[in-house]
C-alpha cells in the first residue's frame, strides 16, 4: 500500500487565514489506522483480564473492584494527556508524541501482564496498561478534529469505529483462533497464566505498536501558526469575530461550589457506608468531595490575575485549566453530554448482563457448572462478536447517512436501532437468532463512537481541542460507575433480580439518548 503524501499537513508560520484543505481516503485511513492497535489493546484486556485475576486467585465479588482501574484512569488521564497534547509542538508534532509513548508503555504491559505472578502484580499491571492505552487514544480524537477541516470529520471519525470494530473482533477471537486452529494449550497448572492468553497478549502488544507506528509514520500535523489560520478563516466565513475568550467565574464562585461539593461528597459517602451499598460507589462520593479542593485550588489560582481574559487565565497552570474550562464547556457539549450518559449507561448495561441475561433467560440456567451455562457464556461472546463486525460495516456507511439526513438525525437513527435491538432481547426466545438484535446494537456502537465526537469537534476551540475531548471522557466514566454500581440494586428492588430486565432498560436509556441529539445545538451547516 503506498502513502499518499500530497495533500498531507505541512508545518508553516503563516498566521494569514487559509482554507483547511480535504485530506484524500488515504490520508484518513492512515491517520486513523492507529486505532486498530489501541482496539487490539483493549479488546484483550477485556476479554482476558478477569480470567487472568481469577486464575491467580481472584474471587467474583473481588473482580468489580479489582476492574475500577479503567473507568478510574481514564478519568484522571486523558484530560491531563489532552491539556498536555493541546500545548505540545516539536519535532514530532502535537499529538503524535502521545501516540508513541503511549504506544510502548501499552505493548510493554501487555508483554508483561500474562507474566505476573501474583494477584497484585496483575492488578497494578491493569492500572498501568490501562493509563497507557489511554494515553495513546486521548489525543487521537483531537488529531482528527486537528487535521480534517469540519466537512470530513464524520468520516474521520467513523474510519476510526471502523478500526475498532475490526481490532475487536479479531483480538476477542484470539485465543479461540490459537487454540483451536494452532493448537496452543488453553490450560495450564494452577497459578499460571494459559499459553493462549500469553501468545494472545504478545501478538496484541505487536500489532499495536506497529499500527500506531505506522499512524506516527505516516501522518503529520498542523502547526500551531497553521490550525490558528484555519479558525480565523472559519471565524470569517461564519460572520464571527476573533477575540479573547471572557471567563465569568470568579474565586468566590469556586469557593462557595468547593464547599457545597464537598459537603455532598461527604454526605453520599456516609450513606454508602451507612447503609451498606455497593462498594464502587465509594469511588463516585469520593469523587465528588475530591472535587471540591479542586475549586479551592482554582480560588486561590484566581487571585493571581486581574481579569477574565483567557490569556491570563492560561497562565495559571493545568489543574487550574481543567477545572475552568470544565466550567466552560460550549452550551451544545452539556447538551451532547446527556445524549453520552444515556448511550453508555446503555452499553455497560449490555456488558454487564448480557451473559446472565442470555443463560438465565434464554439456556434457562444460572449454574456456572452446567452445560447450558456455559454454552450460552459461549454463545455471547460470539454475539458480542458480531456487533463488532455489524459496526465495522455501519461506520462505512454512517457518513453517507449523516450527509443524506443531517448529522443529528443520523445519530437518532442509530441509537433507536440500537435500543430496540437490546430490548427485542426480551421477545426473541430463540438464542439461535440473538443475532439479528446485534445489528442494531453494532450500528448504534459504530454511531456512538464517530458521531458525537464528529459534532462536538465542530464547535470546540481548536487551541483547547484535547482538554475537552478528555473532559469529555467523564460522560463515559460516570455512566460507567453508576451501571456497575446502581443497575444490581435496580434490578434486584424492581425486576426480581431478573438480569433481561437489564437489557430492556438498556434499551430504553439508548433510546433516551437518541431523543436527546435531536436537542444538540449545532451550526447550521452541521445539523
Amino acid at each position: 500500500m503506498s502513502v499518499d503524501n500530497s495533500n498531507q499537513p505541512q508545518a508553516s508560520t503563516q498566521i494569514q487565514r487559509r482554507q483547511q484543505p480535504e485530506l484524500s481516503f488515504w490520508q484518513i485511513f492512515n491517520m486513523c489506522f492507529g486505532f486498530l492497535g489501541i482496539q487490539f489493546g483493549f479488546a484483550l484486556q477485556n476479554a482476558n483480564v478477569s480470567r487472568i485475576f481469577q486464575t491467580l486467585g481472584a474471587e467474583i465479588d473481588e473482580i468489580p473492584i479489582l476492574w475500577i482501574a479503567a473507568p478510574l484512569t481514564g478519568l484522571i488521564v486523558q484530560p491531563i494527556i489532552g491539556y498536555l497534547s493541546d500545548n505540545t509542538w516539536n519535532g514530532l508534532g502535537r499529538r503524535r508524541p502521545y501516540f508513541l509513548i503511549g504506544a510502548i508503555c501499552t505493548t510493554l504491559a501487555l508483554f508483561i501482564m500474562p507474566h505476573s505472578p501474583v494477584l497484585w502484580v496483575a492488578a497494578g499491571m491493569l492500572w498501568i496498561m490501562d493509563a497507557s492505552i489511554n494515553i495513546a487514544m486521548e489525543p487521537f480524537r483531537a488529531f482528527v478534529g486537528d487535521n480534517l477541516p469540519k466537512s470530513q470529520r464524520t468520516q474521520g471519525y467513523a474510519m476510526q469505529s471502523f478500526f475498532i470494530g475490526i481490532g475487536a473482533v479479531v483480538a476477542s477471537a484470539l485465543p479461540y483462533i490459537l487454540t483451536n486452529f494452532f493448537d496452543v494449550a488453553n490450560t495450564a497448572p494452577e497459578g499460571q497464566i494459559a499459553d493462549s492468553v500469553r501468545y494472545a497478549f504478545y501478538f496484541g502488544g505487536a500489532v499495536l505498536f506497529l499500527a500506531v507506528g505506522w499512524t506516527v509514520i505516516s501522518s503529520k500535523e498542523y502547526s500551531p501558526e497553521e490550525i490558528s489560520a484555519f479558525q480565523a478563516q472559519d471565524e470569517a466565513q461564519s460572520g464571527k469575530e476573533t477575540s479573547d475568550e471572557q471567563r465569568s467565574r470568579t474565586a468566590g464562585q469556586y469557593q462557595f461550589a468547593a464547599l457545597l461539593w464537598m459537603a455532598v461528597g461527604a454526605i453520599a459517602t456516609g450513606l454508602v457506608m451507612g447503609f451498606d451499598l455497593d462498594k464502587q460507589l465509594y469511588i463516585l462520593t469520593i469523587g465528588i468531595f475530591t472535587f471540591g479542593p479542586l475549586q479551592l485550588y482554582c480560588s486561590m489560582a484566581l487571585k493571581k490575575v486581574t481579569s477574565t481574559n483567557i490569556a491570563e487565565r492560561e497562565s495559571l497552570g493545568m489543574v487550574f485549566n481543567v477545572v475552568d474550562d470544565l466550567f466552560h464547556m460550549p452550551k451544545a457539549m452539556h447538551q451532547l453530554a446527556i445524549v453520552q450518559f444515556f448511550s453508555w449507561f446503555a452499553l455497560f448495561a449490555m456488558w454487564i448482563y448480557t451473559t446472565s441475561a442470555v443463560t438465565s433467560y434464554h439456556y434457562g440456567t444460572s449454574d456456572v457448572l452446567t452445560k447450558a451455562y456455559n454454552d450460552g457464556a459461549d454463545w455471547v461472546g460470539m454475539l458480542f462478536a458480531s456487533y463488532n463486525g455489524f459496526a465495522a460495516l455501519a461506520a462505512i456507511a454512517i457518513p453517507f447517512l449523516a450527509k443524506a439526513v443531517g448529522i443529528r438525525f443520523a445519530h437518532t437513527i442509530n441509537l433507536t436501532l440500537g435500543g430496540l435491538g437490546l430490548i427485542s432481547f426480551f421477545f426473541i426466545t430463540d438464542p439461535a437468532l440473538l443475532w439479528i438484535p446485534m445489528i442494531g446494537v453494532g450500528i448504534a456502537w459504530a454511531s456512538i463512537l464517530s458521531v458525537p465526537y464528529a459534532m462536538l469537534s465542530g464547535i470546540l476551540p481548536p487551541k483547547k481541542m484535547g482538554v475537552f475531548m478528555g473532559i469529555f471522557n467523564f460522560f463515559i466514566v460516570i455512566p460507567q460507575l453508576l451501571a456497575a454500581s446502581v443497575l444490581g440494586v435496580i434490578l434486584k428492588t424492581l425486576f426480581d433480580g431478573q438480569p433481561i430486565f437489564a437489557l430492556i432498560t438498556g434499551g430504553v436509556f439508548m433510546i433516551i439518548a437518541g431523543v436527546a441529539v435531536l436537542f444538540v445545538d449545532q451550526p447550521s451547516s452541521d445539523v
